[in-house]
């Protein structure tokens, strides 16, 4: 029979405890503040364990995994540490997947500890048993399972590794309930500093050299392991050595959109200028941090495969995407925090008069696209947009998930620090709202706005009861045209005129957000809005503003029935072909 361990903390090393207790005092040791979960029965030695460790590790209760998962990125972004996430086995890993491919696809540091069944009933088709390395391989910069409880030290000091090093990610970690229960003795991990990847001064050199020769460079900024630090270097350096800087999609927050240097953002709705500059004008683009994925590269018809036509710098901490896609003309493996440090011996040069003009044209383009459109209906987003831009505090975090509503925020919002943004590269609908939870969680100071759909917000407006739970005090924005605006777009420019199963049929978004205990109203006109905002701003325990549009505002340059003509004209040109 197995001895039961004490409950009390112990700084023992070689005392008796169970598995659950050896995991969280192995978060604890490692520096875990915030753990975000669903709970079950499944991973009960755990939440036994953090029991003990209350005190350091706040655990935030959600009301589904998806919930739970995304919360977990979210820490991850604000912080640079570990997102820690538990949810039980199942259908509880099933639901947290789509957090997990958010944090793959942002290169977010996440740690999913999974329930698993018992190591006797394994590979029997036990309740809720899943084979999690074959569920999460493509998903996931490592899936194990841990057998036997006097390795759950190896495994976590793994884990946080693997989590945190070169191209950051998530890890899967599979926890039997016996293994939980199991009582071992096991020495604790002692944290060690993660490795970390330099350019090397050769590189730099040649950099230097790319530099002195070009005329018309774009620095473009993104991608992880980034930090207020990175964003401040960035920024000194595109100053000092007078480059303009574009942002990746979903990274604007990268550099100050204030700054001089700043010229727009490549993904979603960017410039037509800008992008008609990078096809046809740079000559030298250096990229520090980003993939270069589908959306940055407008479904990589950007950038010549894979020889891209202007001279071409890739710098990433991930050794295995440098070349991935595009064959760079200097790869540099370095994270961003040793590239920064590395040019401050890159020499000045004269770039910042030999390319002023260009330099100002670049921030001219962008400046003139911030301008508000005009829209069909009574409210405005892009106006709605402005307000908030101009009234609320530079530090303030916007978080949104996925649909045509987040143009009008990537278009028309300035972001003046780093970590303002929190949105998926994934695309996925319904993390706006999680996101922004967790946020106020990490900084309860910061004010914090989520903006989503009505498709968006009701994938995960359940998390309400977190944030009120929690006491997070965050302003919802949910901008209601009553269908899946962007699946409605392809629609009318694939098949128009032949809608089907995008029309939605909403609540009272403001009745179900007083069902939470959270205050709120409907707008419906542009000039409403203002007055509604400085109340959600007063209010003490979050509120939601339900921003009623026209259908027809689609996005901020094209209406519904332009984007019906443009279906119909392509379907006509293709007729008269055939």
């Amino acid at each position: 029979m197995n001895k039961q361990p004490t409950n009390a903390p112990t700084s023992s090393t070689t005392a008796l405890r169970h598995g659950g207790r050896v995991l969280a005092d192995q978060l604890a040791a490692l520096g875990a503040e915030m753990l975000f979960c669903v709970p079950g029965e499944s991973f009960l030695g755990l939440l036994d364990g953090l029991y003990d460790h209350r005190d350091q590790i706040k655990v935030i209760t959600c009301r589904h995994e998806a919930g739970a998962s995304n919360m977990a990125d979210a820490y991850a972004k604000m912080t640079g540490k570990p997102g820690i996430c538990a949810v039980t086995r199942g259908p509880g890993a099933t639901n947290a997947s789509n957090g997990i491919h958010t944090g793959f696809q942002d290169s977010s540091p996440m740690i999913v500890l999974v329930g698993q069944v018992g190591r006797d009933m394994v590979d029997r088709e036990a309740f809720q048993e899943i084979d999690y390395r074959r569920m999460f391989g493509e998903m996931t910069k490592w899936v194990a399972q841990i057998d036997d409880a006097k390795r759950i030290p190896e495994y976590l000091a793994r884990a946080w590794n693997v989590a945190l090093s070169g191209r950051p990610g998530p890890v899967v970690l599979a926890l039997p309930e016996d293994v939980l229960s199991e009582i071992v003795a096991t020495p604790d991990v002692q944290p060690k500093p993660v490795a970390e990847s330099a350019p090397t001064p050769k590189a730099m050199g040649q950099l230097e050299d790319l530099l002195a020769s070009a005329k018309q460079p774009l620095l473009v900024v993104g991608g992880p392991a980034w930090s207020p630090a990175c964003a401040q270097a960035a920024s000194g350096f595109a100053e000092r050595l007078g480059l303009p800087v574009a942002a990746s999609f979903r990274c604007q927050d990268y550099i100050d959109n204030g700054h001089e240097n700043y010229v727009g953002a490549i993904g979603i709705a960017p410039s037509p200028e800008l992008i008609r500059r990078i096809r046809e004008d740079v000559d030298l683009l250096v990229a520090v941090g980003p993939r270069f994925g589908e959306m940055t590269t407008q479904g990589y018809s950007l950038l010549d495969i894979p020889n891209p036509r202007m001279a071409f710098v890739h710098v990433h901490p991930g050794p295995e995407e440098l070349g991935q896609v595009y064959a760079p003309d200097l790869a540099i493996n370095a994270t961003p925090s040793a590239f920064w440090a590395a040019t401050e011996a890159v020499a000045d040069g004269d770039g910042r008069a030999r390319w002023a003009d260009w330099r100002a044209q670049k921030r001219a383009d962008y400046l003139a696209y911030l301008a508000p459109t005009k829209v069909p209906g009574l409210l405005n987003m892009s106006e709605v947009i402005r307000h908030i831009d101009e009234t609320m505090p530079a530090d303030t975090v916007v978080a949104n998930g996925a649909g045509n509503y987040s143009v009008w925020v990537h278009r028309f919002h300035r972001h003046r620090a780093y970590r303002t943004q929190l949105a998926p590269t994934s695309g996925s609908m319904g993390y706006g709202v999680p996101a922004a939870i967790a946020a106020k969680l990490v900084d309860p100071d910061r004010p914090v706005i989520s903006i989503a759909g009505d498709g968006c917000f009701l994938m995960t407006a359940q998390e309400l009861a977190t944030a009120r739970q929690h006491d997070a005090n965050v302003i919802f924005l949910v901008v209601n045209n009553g269908m899946y605006g962007t699946i409605r777009m392809h629609q009318e420019r694939n098949y128009p005129g032949r809608p089907l199963a995008t029309a939605l049929n909403n609540p009272d978004f403001v009745a179900y957000a007083k069902a939470f205990g959270m205050e709120g109203e409907r707008v419906d006109r542009t000039e409403d809005f203002p007055a509604a905002f400085a109340r959600a701003r007063a209010a003490g325990n979050g509120y939601l503003i339900e921003l009623v549009v026209d259908p027809e505002a689609l996005t901020p340059s094209q209406t519904l029935s332009a984007a019906r003509a443009q279906g119909e004209k392509r379907l006509l040109q293709e007729t008269s072909r055939s």
